[in-house]
């Protein structure tokens, strides 16, 4: 029921801390300006050329504010929400698709073989290492990272992006100064506004799930955070995947674990 769905809502947001409520103020007008000077002051310094600006500067009459639903996760327990901030027409839509348009490839390089983008994979792999691998004492393990997205802190989301960059030894993209990409990304995860229910939102922890360049940098987050784990897995013969916020884990320990 609606109630029951605003309920889980309520919940979410108390438990993430995820949103700040702004009232009935509309933040818009206010975006579209920032975004845009933001921009301006980046093409005036010779951070980004005149083709750039052009490419990803906000045109008012076409810009909307996201807007907040949610996805009931049907096949987890009590039903847990999926929050979801669409905006195809936010006034930092543009830089996000561009950024992610650059970054993400570079992540599925460096994320080749511990990321995966199917449950086919997944089980091509399984299936591999078990012809030479299976014992009845394997273990099997699964691990879900819970509320990924709205959980990445902000700051260490984009220095993230900036590791993977030095981790390729990268000193430009596109045309892209690294601290440029820093700077926008900086801007996109700290400028998501939407509307829920008659009121407005600022997210003030993590990232838009619905922004394209979230992905990535969860992606980049979790690859540094997880290395640790992968090595000890490697370097005992096991498999390590991870599908965004999925992880799975076959292994067999050696006598001492």
């Amino acid at each position: 029921t609606r109630q029951h769905y605003q309920k889980k809502s309520n919940e979410y947001m108390e438990k993430t801390e995820a949103y700040q409520c702004l009232g009935v103020n509309d933040p818009l007008p206010n975006l579209i300006e920032r975004t845009n000077k933001y921009l301006l002051d980046l093409r005036l310094a010779h951070w980004i050329t005149q083709k750039q600006y052009e490419l990803l500067c906000v045109k008012p009459s076409e810009a909307k504010l996201a807007h907040l639903y949610y996805l009931p996760k049907t096949h987890k327990p009590g039903t847990p929400l999926r929050p979801i901030v669409s905006g195809l027409k936010h006034p930092t839509i543009k830089i996000s698709t561009y950024l992610d348009q650059l970054l993400r490839p570079l992540f599925n390089k460096i994320g080749l073989k511990t990321t995966t983008t199917s449950g086919f994979e997944v089980m091509k792999q399984v299936y591999e290492w078990s012809t030479t691998n299976l014992r009845k004492e394997t273990l099997l393990c699964t691990i879900d990272v819970v509320d990924l997205y709205t959980m990445i802190p902000q700051t260490e989301g984009v220095l993230a992006i900036k590791k993977m960059l030095d981790y390729l030894e990268l000193k430009q993209i596109g045309g892209l100064k690294i601290e440029t990409i820093i700077r926008l990304s900086r801007f996109v995860m700290k400028n998501n506004y939407f509307l829920y229910e008659g009121q407005y939102y600022h997210q003030i922890r993590g990232g838009a799930m619905g922004s394209p360049l979230t992905l990535t940098i969860a992606n980049c987050y979790m690859f540094f955070f997880e290395r640790n784990i992968v090595k000890q897995i490697t370097n005992a013969g096991g498999l390590y995947l991870r599908y965004i916020d999925d992880m799975f884990i076959i292994i067999n320990w050696p006598e001492r674990h």
